[in-house]
């Protein structure tokens, strides 16, 4: 059974008043859903605020889910809004989004040293990332930290897919230029 088929069975069972069917789902999701709104907010408090506030829309709005379409893209949605909207009204230029799935990761055999220049290499891309504009970097999230495809990315943004393809070359060239002022190689 596939995981959309999964989403169904437990959203049909929400819907006929099964409260143990949400906690499946939201114990599936919860932390896709935290990672992504913290990356958005970047306060661990308010990022967890902001799940519980998704989950809570969601649950209020199940009967509105379009079951041909995943589940988590309409979850990310809906935290999406809310973390936009949570920012809009804190700081508009407080927007900023984090990206921590471009870079090397050291596997479990490497020595200490190796492991620390790849924290320092994560962070020093953090920073980086940190300096895009915050729609490249929501979308570099969506496409290569949860894995979303192009018409997944377009359904959670509200964008048509020209838009999203548009906003990840940009964001990938705007990141080769900045690691390239730094002397580094690109790693896009």
């Amino acid at each position: 059974m596939t995981r959309h088929e999964e989403d169904l069975i437990a959203v049909r069972r929400c819907l006929n008043q099964e409260p143990a069917a949400f906690r499946e789902l939201v114990e599936r999701y919860k932390n896709q859903i935290f990672s992504l709104i913290f990356r958005l907010v970047r306060n661990p408090s308010d990022a967890e605020d902001l799940s519980q506030e998704t989950f809570i829309k969601a649950f209020k709005n199940l009967a509105s889910y379009d079951a041909n379409r995943p589940f988590i893209t309409w979850l990310f949605k809906i935290a999406h809004n809310a973390s936009l909207d949570f920012l809009r009204a804190k700081k508009p230029e407080a927007i900023s989004i984090d990206e921590e799935e471009v870079g090397v990761y050291p596997d479990s055999s490497a020595s200490i040293e190796k492991e620390l220049e790849s924290v320092l290499q994560r962070e020093f891309l953090d920073r980086i990332l940190a300096s895009l504009p915050p729609l490249y970097q929501e979308a570099l999230i969506l496409r290569h930290k949860e894995g979303l495809d192009l018409k997944e990315i377009a359904q959670v943004l509200q964008i048509p897919e020209g838009t999203v393809k548009i906003r990840l070359f940009r964001a990938r060239e705007a990141l080769k230029k900045k690691l390239e002022s730094f002397g580094g190689e690109p790693l896009v």
